[in-house]
């Protein structure tokens, strides 16, 4: 019985794990379009700046110091966005520059929580036929087999104490 438990969650463990390269890759996929979408509005908004004289940090400063709350939130959006933007540049060409198991752990390591929101909403499994995808299960079945293992040898431990006590 612990042996067929054991191999269920190996199972569910690297079913699970198989699926983290097709989400990073769907997750790149919308970082792309986040980054165009991104550079639209600020492009937008750099345009306005330059047709009353301002830089974008000018522009930004003086919606910043205005009395009127909505325009100093505006401020607050506009300057979000440009950090937002250069953030996901940056991890945009990390991804580029890196092989299949360095995009798992740039994603790990500090992906943007809107775009995984997105992505974990409209995410569709694949089946894992890269040598990535296999990893990535394997490392699962052995996280699932190591818990089975830690769970049943302290269930063991725990029937020799009452054994000992009893």
């Amino acid at each position: 019985m612990a042996r067929m438990l054991m191999l269920i969650v190996m199972l569910m463990g690297g079913t699970a794990t198989s699926q983290l390269p097709e989400f990073s890759q769907q997750y790149r996929q919308r970082l792309g379009g986040a980054i165009d979408a991104l550079e639209e509005i600020l492009a937008d908004f750099n345009r306005d700046a330059a047709q009353h004289g301002l830089s974008s940090a000018e522009a930004i400063a003086r919606q910043k110091a205005s009395e009127d709350p909505f325009i100093r939130a505006r401020g607050d959006s506009m300057l979000n966005a440009e950090i937002r933007l250069s953030r996901l540049k940056q991890q945009q060409s990390e991804y580029e520059n890196a092989g299949p198991f360095e995009r798992l752990m740039i994603f790990a390591r500090g992906f943007d929580s809107q775009l995984a929101q997105a992505t974990a909403e409209d995410y569709e499994p694949a089946v894992p036929v890269t040598v990535t995808g296999f990893a990535s299960a394997g490392i699962g079945a052995l996280a699932g087999l190591l818990v089975m293992r830690g769970l049943i040898g302290m269930a063991r431990l725990g029937r020799r104490r009452q054994r000992q006590n009893g």
